[in-house]
């Protein structure tokens, strides 16, 4: 049984391309992706800073994907986690912080 990996984006155009490829490393090495509602193991959100309530949001997804899968591993990437990396870090449940270069390496 292989491992899941969901997938948040918010923001822009070019967040949601990254998301993709992400996807598309985690894919390789032998994740199936499913839809952020479903029970995953790991769940990536990808952040935006331009959004007026990037923290409250992103506090609002965290919490929802631990919801859905309790003892997921919470990984918070992009602009917004490269801006504000400890404070996303105290979000309860967040395990991992990576800006907007340390996202590829997601899988390392």
């Amino acid at each position: 049984m292989s491992k899941k990996v969901a997938f948040y984006t918010l923001g822009c155009k070019l967040n949601f391309s990254e998301s993709s490829a992400i996807g598309r490393q985690f894919n390789d090495a032998g994740f199936e992706t499913v839809a952020f509602t479903d029970q995953a193991d790991v769940y990536l959100i990808n952040t935006c800073s331009v959004t007026d309530h990037a923290d409250k949001k992103c506090r609002k997804v965290v919490k929802e994907a631990l919801r859905h899968s309790p003892n997921a591993y919470i990984a918070v990437v992009g602009c917004y986690a490269q801006l504000k990396p400890k404070e996303i870090s105290e979000i309860p449940g967040v395990d991992i912080v990576l800006g907007a270069a340390e996202k590829f390496m997601i899988i390392e």
